[in-house]
């Protein structure tokens, strides 16, 4: 019974959701194993940050799609930007896609950031590993949002990676003030996120981040001692990206109205939430 209720429910998500062929428009590896992607897609138009889309592989054998969060939208050309890690046969097909390649993907899906929250605030953009893309369009809706200035009163974009090979930090660097740490110290602050913040003496009102749970956990511990609000992603907890499979399920503070239990599922009702919401 759990699982067929499970499947109505995808069967409902695919029914709201657009499932399309879109095509790769360009693709090149801007670190060791990271990936940069445009596929030219109806979708662009509709994407919000924070949300993703699920890729579909052509191995008959891979039942599900991977789901990967939108790095950035080109409303105006139709193209929606995806940076991943290769991690397992989905995303090495995918790496080996060329201009033009034909790929399957559903979306956009998702609850998003709340925007609201940066107005006027300073804010801090946390990212960690391939947390970090999905930074990249909320900080230009946070500048997009105010027009020619700002809508928040500060942006702080706090990024960590393994090494030296800062993938996006240019990027970001258009939308605020770049902080980098690095697990080997071969650039910026030595250690992760939450170091650079405190060797750099940075604060804010409010945050938002994506990342590896350990860093989540840090944000979420952080906020709470610092009476700020924060906004985290718990994207890396998805499998299937459409409901069915319950890789995903958190502990909530509220009853969820489907399950009637203390639970969610990230996919479908995240990834987004307010950190004192859910128990990581």
């Amino acid at each position: 019974m759990i699982f067929s209720n499970n499947m109505k429910r995808e069967e409902s998500i695919l029914e709201q959701k657009k499932k399309e062929t879109a095509v790769v428009y360009k693709q090149q590896e801007i670190a060791t194993e990271i990936y940069d992607m445009w596929i030219t897609t109806s979708l662009a138009a509709q994407a919000k940050p924070g949300q993703f889309i699920s890729v579909y592989t052509h191995d008959k054998s891979a039942l599900l799609p991977r789901p990967i969060s939108i790095c950035e939208a080109d409303r105006e050309n139709g193209r929606i930007r995806i940076v991943y890690r290769v991690a397992g046969k989905g995303t090495a097909e995918f790496s080996r896609y060329k201009a033009g390649r034909r790929i399957d993907i559903l979306g956009t899906l998702g609850n998003g950031f709340p925007l609201e929250k940066a107005k006027g605030k300073r804010v801090f953009l946390m990212g960690g590993g391939i947390g970090i893309p999905p930074m990249l369009e909320l900080a230009k809706a946070i500048a997009r949002n105010g027009g020619s200035e700002m809508q928040a009163a500060s942006v702080d974009i706090i990024v960590g990676y393994r090494d030296k090979e800062l993938f996006l930090s240019e990027d970001l660097s258009k939308y605020g003030k770049v902080h980098a740490a690095t697990e080997d110290g071969s650039a910026g602050t030595k250690g992760n996120v939450m170091d650079a913040i405190a060797a750099e003496g940075l604060e804010a009102d409010v945050i938002f981040a994506c990342g590896p749970m350990p860093m989540l956990r840090a944000v979420k511990k952080y906020a709470a001692e610092k009476g700020v609000e924060a906004y985290i992603s718990l994207e890396e907890r998805m499998a299937c990206g459409v409901g069915a499979c319950l890789g995903c399920v958190v502990k909530t503070r509220e009853v969820d109205h489907h399950s009637h239990v203390n639970n969610a599922r990230i996919c479908t009702d995240g990834p987004v939430y307010a950190a004192q919401d859910v128990e990581i």
